[in-house]
């Protein structure tokens, strides 16, 4: 089979419903990928294989509200830049822990004599 996006408009008025419409997508068999596209965050934009986007819809009508089918067609492939081998000039090599400390993340507190 070949990889499919699907795009459903769903009428999301709160972040309750935006996660539960996500959750949903997600849930569905074959869904690889769901994210929110649009103007708005108004659509779902689903990718995967053998998705039933009729069953996508009407579990999204179910669940969350006004669902509308936008687009159902085939995923574009990516074109793959040939990349340069050679490393850019200008990187600096950052160590993020410059020094050794004796207790390794133990606080070492010194005791007074009395």
């Amino acid at each position: 089979m070949e990889k499919q996006k699907i795009v459903v408009k769903v009428s999301m008025n709160s972040d309750k419903k935006t996660q539960k419409a996500l959750q949903i997508a997600v849930g569905v068999s074959g869904v690889e990928s769901a994210s929110f596209v649009g103007s708005d965050k108004d659509q779902i934009a689903v990718t995967g294989e053998g998705i039933d986007s009729v069953e996508l819809t009407t579990l999204l009508r179910k669940k969350v509200g006004y669902a509308e089918l936008v687009s159902v067609g085939p995923v574009e492939a990516k074109k793959d830049e040939p990349k340069d081998s050679k490393a850019p000039e200008g990187i600096i090599q950052f160590d993020p822990y410059p020094y050794y400390y004796r207790s390794y993340g133990v606080p070492y507190y010194y005791v007074y004599p009395y």
